[in-house]
C-alpha cells in the first residue's frame, strides 16, 4: 500500500530561514506548503529548488497578519485535502521594524504585533484541529533572542516574540496528550535579508563563535523538532546564537 503523503506548512517560506526550512523538510520526505505574502518570484524559486531536489511542494499565498486571508487559504486547502496528514507547522513569518519606543507609532506597533503574534494565532488555530484529530503533530515557532533578553530599539519586536514564547509553553501543555509537540527556536544573528542592515563586522565580536549563523543551521534544528524523533521534547525554547546569550 502506498505511503500517505506527509505535509508541512512553512510560513514566510520564500526567503532566509523559511527557504532553508522548506528545503530541509522536503529532503526529509515532506510535501511542503510554501507560504509567501507578496514575493511570488522568490517563492517560485524555492518551489523549483524543491522539485530539482526530487521533493514535492506547492505555494500557499496569504498575509499571516490578515485573519481572513489565513482562514480562506488554509481552510480552503484543508477542505481540498480532507485526509491529508498535515503533520508539521513552522511559524516562521515575522516582521522587524527597529525604532526606539518613544518614536514608535501605533500603526507600526500594531503591524509588528499583528504579524508576529496574530500570525502565530491565526495560522495555528487553522492547523491544530487536523493535528488533534490525527493525534499527531509538530509545531515549531521561530522566535528570537530579542524575545528572551530584549533589545534596545526593538520593544515591539521583543514584546511580540516574548508573547509567542509564552504561547509556545502554554499550547505545549494543552496538546501534549494528543502527541503534538510544540517548541520554539530563538535565533541570534542569522545571515538573512531580515538583518541585511546590520553590520556583521561590528557585531560578530560580541559572539563567542565570532560569526553570524547560517539559515541552514537553523533549518537543521527545525528539522529535528519537526521529526518523530522529537518525541519527548515539548514546551521548550532552544537558542541558536553562537553562544551570544546563554
Amino acid at each position: 500500500m502506498e505511503t500517505p503523503t506527509k505535509y508541512a506548512l512553512v510560513t514566510g517560506g520564500s526567503r532566509g530561514i523559511g527557504r532553508a526550512v522548506c528545503l530541509s523538510l522536503a529532503e526529509r520526505g515532506y510535501a511542503v506548503l510554501i507560504n509567501y505574502c507578496t514575493n511570488k518570484e522568490a517563492a517560485e524559486s524555492v518551489l523549483e529548488a524543491v522539485y530539482e531536489a526530487g521533493g514535492q511542494a506547492e505555494l500557499l499565498q496569504f498575509d499571516v497578519s490578515k485573519e481572513n486571508e489565513v482562514t480562506e487559504a488554509i481552510s480552503g486547502w484543508l477542505s481540498a485535502h480532507p485526509d491529508a496528514a498535515l503533520e508539521v507547522l513552522v511559524n516562521n513569518a515575522g516582521l522587524r521594524r527597529d525604532r526606539l519606543m518613544a518614536l514608535i507609532e501605533r500603526a507600526e506597533w500594531d503591524k509588528v504585533i499583528d504579524t508576529n503574534v496574530g500570525g502565530f494565532f491565526y495560522v495555528t488555530r487553522q492547523v491544530l484541529p487536523r493535528m488533534i484529530r490525527k493525534r499527531y503533530g509538530r509545531i515549531v515557532n521561530v522566535v528570537s533572542l530579542s524575545g528572551i533578553k530584549g533589545a534596545p530599539g526593538q520593544t515591539h519586536y521583543s514584546a511580540s516574540k516574548a508573547a509567542v514564547i509564552g504561547a509556545t509553553k502554554a499550547l505545549a501543555q494543552e496538546v501534549a496528550i494528543k502527541n503534538i509537540a510544540v517548541n520554539a527556536i530563538a535565533p541570534g544573528f542569522i545571515r538573512t535579508e531580515m538583518i541585511a542592515d546590520i553590520s556583521e563586522d561590528h557585531h560578530k565580536m560580541q559572539i563567542p563563535m565570532r560569526r553570524f549563523g547560517e539559515p541552514e543551521e537553523v533549518a537543521a534544528l527545525t528539522a529535528f523538532l519537526s521529526s518523530r524523533e522529537c518525541s519527548y521534547l515539548t514546551g521548550q525554547v532552544i537558542s541558536i546564537n553562537g553562544g551570544l546569550y546563554t
